[in-house]
């Protein structure tokens, strides 16, 4: 770079230029200051030299890079710590708002990385006060964004640093330093709430209270994506700041103050969300407790009352999930013996109603939280105590009315025409609304269904779903609470009625053509949700004796005396919409859902045997009875449909009717076996084969005994299975159509309950294992070929195949049905060949691309745990550097957060260090050839043992891991192939900790080997696991 000139005009083309390729050019040239550490000295000379902001934010973000991506020494970090410090109390006032944020990220990335490195990174709260103290408010807000960044830093995990270590890190600021930096936000409140003009400093400083109450306290790690949150496990030291009746007030206050910045004032608000859900024992006692819900019902109410701030909808929304809180964290008894509790249930029941009929405005989302604070209200009556009246009794038939009502509005003012916003199509929006509705209509003891005949048919449709949706939410309850009166029996008979005298008018007359319609879809849906609540409690031997009263009043009514007749009226529902529904992917799921709950069940799926409909079915599941098969759109639910078929066909346990219900699957075979390879590849065959496969893998995942899957595998093999390897070879480029195929062949290996268990004398395992060698080598060698694309792409394109074939492979070498060694003995390659093709498979992924894709990620430690485990010497036997990535790989695999992860490749090393420590520590010469390989592998890389034991080591004593006994495995083994690693280890760990621990710790380490054997038996092991978690608890609590 010749001039500092060029470079600022570079840094101005890259974040502003809109010709791209001068953008790339940019940002090529400039890319050396993020990657190559000597130019770190050049960025601080840009940052005191350069008038352009651009320059700025690269010298900023470059460092930022360097940081994270490089391991620079402790004193050159000290060094830009120190420099930004000062450069922001200098420079910052003038600075660009965006060149500020930039500079305070890279200062509390370096804190956090330096955090257990040196006591001097730890006194940025400290200055940051400084800034606090300075006249200017420009000083006075770089303080309070220092602090708002670093909170957030600490509280969310950063690349580069391994999880355990940011999870101590976290802790360690959680409980030196966020206690005083909340204590800073309050005493800043006070100071700025006078200000007279909602200004940025008020901001900053209310949003440095909602990062200080938001942070994650224990480690639970919540979903980010979600507002929903448990009990804020606030520690005990804050109990003072808690009980003191300012802190809840200064939130209240500052709702007002900012009730013209609707973005802002909602942030106060979500700060008393949080303070209303700490937890209940951090109260002194029960009447602090009830002073602060009082502090509470008081502040909301004087809102309820005024109005205030609520015609913002991000108040709205803010607010409902504020009195959503109250029944989670409080007891009922608790909120009628406040003062002034009638006054505000009152208020609230009013809120409700207004917020119901203000349906249209409002999102319901918000409505959710009322709701569900009613609910809870209702359901908490049975166990009041007391003389106080909760006054449930007389808002409650109101709210009802008012939901019911609100619903029947929204179909009227037109809503129903916008799919995007109808409610009916949203499942899980839907679900969370009726969760909470049937408990007060149970409360009431009565259901209040109107509906209108002389609307267009499709708002009666519409709201026929709703009312079918509200009366199948109250079928529900009965699950939840395990019993009912004969009164509600008799209501639900009555209700139930309704819906089965509706089913026989919407599958007729002009009904009869409106499949194609939103609203016709959306009632059928509502009516498969009324069956399936009402078959779980009131279909089955238990069910019928427990509820005759519904059945009485249901033959009385519509002539259905008992369960069979019920099942009947369901199947022929089931059927209807099968063949009537070809397009609509969503009714024909919801539909099989339903079919495979009553298929799947014990006694139901015996009564469905006896129906006329399912006999049917079975046995002309064609796509000319179920149009829907033919539709590439419903491609998924054909696996779904023949699980069900072959799952009934298998409850009968009969190989005639077996054949005899193959035989639509046979003539497809037949016909695709019959075309020559050279026309094999058109779109006819490719849909063909798919179809075929998909309903393949449901009628393999319907076998669960060994009887039926035999069944099975003597009508595939010999025969049909040769087309499975001409499909994969010859559309091997083609995801669409390999993914089918192999997902057969997964679920067609799979083991489960033990039903691959061929006799003594029979060959079908070896047999079985050829096909899949062919397949996966056929499959492994044209998609290697193939050339790249991008990582997402990429996935769809190869990943997600190779991540098949491992699990097909690990599936077949885990599966007990196989006597491996027969192949090396007479010199067949099945083996060796599919091991060589599938691990090169494997290799070509790149690590971090493995760790991207969750599936991959799982497919892959599980075949190399499978490896490990049972073809160890395969992996001794490559080179060094493929064993070096490979175990490298693992020890990745351990530092995971999915724990089923980390097991696996805990067990993987256990493995190895067990080959090591019995074949090489203790073994006798001559050595097995495997291990002499290990010793030249760990004589190559030296460090690889020692590195593995410390990251248990760091994981188990400083993670909150939930797999403790998984790792303990490992660390054994490893401890007894070399004490003295584990002496040097030893010392490393007491080195880290206060000197005056070392005693005390010194000893807990001669308990970990206390009465632990020089030997790798079961025992020995369970007493180091033991062993381990006392140490585990000594350490963690040696103040």
């Amino acid at each position: 770079m010749e001039s500092l000139a060029q470079l600022e005009e570079l840094c101005d083309k890259l974040y502003n230029s809109r010709d791209s390729a001068e953008r790339a050019h940019a940002e090529n040239t400039l890319k050396i200051f993020s990657v190559n550490i000597d130019y770190i000295s050049q960025c601080q000379y840009i940052l005191d030299n350069a008038l352009s902001s651009y320059a700025l934010m690269l010298a900023s973000t470059s460092l930022m890079n360097q940081i994270t991506e490089h391991s620079l020494s402790l004193q050159l970090r000290l060094d830009i710590r120190n420099y930004l410090v000062n450069y922001l109390a200098t420079r910052g006032p003038n600075l660009e708002h965006y060149v500020i944020s930039s500079l305070i990220r890279l200062l509390c990335r370096l804190t956090k990385f330096g955090w257990f490195d040196d006591d001097r990174f730890r006194e940025l709260v400290t200055e940051s006060t400084s800034f606090l103290s300075q006249a200017t408010s420009d000083h006075y807000a770089i303080g309070l964004k220092i602090l708002n960044q670093l909170v957030t830093e600490m509280n969310v995990s950063t690349s580069g640093l391994p999880s355990t270590h940011h999870r101590r890190v976290a802790c360690s600021f959680r409980d030196q330093s966020l206690f005083q930096i909340f204590q800073i936000s309050l005493t800043s409140l006070h100071q700025l709430k006078n200000d007279g003009i909602v200004s940025e400093l008020q901001e900053l400083a209310v949003s440095l209270s909602l990062q200080c109450l938001s942070f994650d306290f224990v480690g639970t790690s919540s979903d980010e994506s979600s507002e929903e949150f448990g009990t804020v496990q606030i520690p005990s030291s804050w109990k003072p700041v808690l009980e003191d009746p300012s802190t809840l007030q200064i939130f209240f206050d500052y709702y007002g103050i900012m009730i013209t910045r609707p973005n802002l004032s909602k942030q106060a608000l979500d700060c008393l969300v949080r303070l209303a859900s700490v937890r209940r024992s951090l109260f002194t006692n029960d009447a602090a407790r009830s002073r602060f819900l009082a502090h509470l019902m008081t502040g909301t109410k004087e809102i309820l009352q005024t109005g205030k701030g609520l015609s913002e909808h991000d108040n709205y929304h803010e607010y409902c999930r504020l009195l959503g809180r109250f029944k989670v964290n409080y007891q009922l008894s608790e909120l009628v013996n406040v003062e002034g509790y009638s006054e505000w249930i009152q208020l609230v029941a009013e809120f409700t109603l207004k917020s119901l009929q203000s349906w249209q405005v409002w999102a319901s989302s918000s409505v959710y939280y009322l709701l569900g604070l009613w609910s809870r209200l209702v359901t908490s009556v049975p166990y009041l105590k007391g003389d106080a009246p909760s006054l449930l009794d007389e808002f409650v038939p109101k709210i009802t009315e008012g939901f019911i009502t609100s619903r029947f509005n929204s179909l009227q003012d037109g809503l129903q025409d916008d799919s995007s916003d109808n409610m009916l199509d949203n499942v899980e929006l839907l679900q969370d609304q009726l969760d909470c509705f049937p408990y007060l209509c149970r409360f009431q003891e009565r259901a209040r269904l109107q509906t209108s005949n002389n609307k267009e048919l499709a708002v009666i449709e519409a709201k026929l779903a709703w009312i079918v949706h509200i009366i199948a939410a109250i079928m529900k309850i009965k699950q939840c609470t395990g019993c009912s009166t004969e009164t509600q029996e008799v209501l639900d008979a009555e209700l139930s009625a309704r819906v089965l005298q509706l089913i026989s008018v919407t599958d007729s007359g002009l009904h009869s053509q409106r499949y194609g319609e939103l609203s016709k879809q959306r009632l059928d849906r509502a009516v498969l949700t009324f069956f399936q609540h009402f078959r779980k409690s009131y279909v089955g031997d238990q069910a019928v004796h427990s509820s005759k009263q519904l059945y009485a009043r249901l033959s009385e009514l519509v002539g259905l005396p008992d369960h069979l007749l019920v099942l009947n009226v369901i199947v022929g529902k089931i059927a209807t919409n099968l063949k009537c529904y070809t397009e609509s992917e969503e009714v024909i799921d919801h539909t099989l859902s339903l079919f495979l709950e009553l298929a799947s069940g014990y006694m139901t799926g015996k009564l469905l045997l006896k129906l006329d409909a399912v006999k049917f079915i079975i046995a002309n599941h064609t796509r000319d009875n179920f149009p829907f098969l033919e539709e590439y759109s419903c491609a998924r639910s054909r696996t779904t449909f023949y699980y069900i078929i072959g799952w009934l066909i298998f409850m009968e346990d009969s190989p005639v009717k077996f054949k005899a219900s193959m035989e639509p699957l046979l003539k497809v075979f037949l016909n695709l076996e019959s075309i020559p390879e050279p026309v094999f590849r058109t779109d006819v065959v490719r849909y063909a084969l798919i179809g075929l496969m998909r309903d393949l893998r449901g009628i393999a995942m319907a076998t669960n005994s060994r009887r039926t899957y035999g069944f099975l595998f003597d009508w595939l093999y010999p025969a049909h299975l040769p087309l499975l390897l001409k499909g994969i070879s010859i559309w091997a480029d083609t995801p669409e159509v390999t993914t089918p195929i192999l997902k057969f062949m997964a679920e067609f290996v799979l083991n489960k309950a033990q039903r691959l268990t061929f006799d003594s004398s029979s060959p079908n395992g070896i047999l079985l294992f050829r096909e899949v060698s062919k397949l996966i080598v056929a499959y492994g060698t044209r998609i290697l070929a193939l050339p790249n694309s991008t990582a997402r792409a990429m996935y769809d394109y190869k990943y997600k195949g190779i991540w098949i074939c491992l699990t097909i492979l690990s599936r077949a070498l885990s599966g007990n049905y196989v006597n491996f060694g027969v192949f090396e003995l007479y010199g067949d390659r099945a083996l060796a060949d599919v091991l060589d093709i599938v691990l090169k498979m494997a290799l070509s992924i790149p690590t971090s691309e493995i760790f991207a894709f969750k599936k991959l990620q799982k497919a892959y430690f599980g075949f190399l745990e499978v490896l490990f485990c049972s073809h160890l010497s395969f992996i001794l036997n490559l080179d060094t550097n493929t064993f070096m990535h490979i175990v490298g790989c693992l020890e990745s695999g351990l530092k995971g957060l999915d724990s089923n992860i980390s097991s696996q490749c805990a067990s993987a090393v256990d493995n190895l260090a067990a080959f090591y420590f019995n074949n090489i520590t203790m073994g006798e010469p001559p050595l097995l050839p495997a291990a002499v390989n290990l010793a030249r592998h760990i004589a190559d890389c030296p460090n690889l043992f020692p590195e593995i034991l410390k990251t248990l080591f760091e994981i188990v004593l400083f993670e909150d891991c939930a797999n403790q006994w998984s790792l303990s495995r490992p660390m054994l083994s490893l401890i007894l192939i070399n004490e003295q690693l584990f002496s040097d280890l030893k010392a490393q760990i007491l080195a880290s900790q206060p000197v005056d621990q070392h005693q005390r710790l010194s000893l807990c380490f001669d308990k970990l080997m206390a009465d632990v054997t020089r030997s790798l038996d079961s025992k020995n092991k369970d007493k180091f696991t033991q062993n381990l978690t006392v140490f585990r608890h000594d350490l963690k609590n040696k103040k």
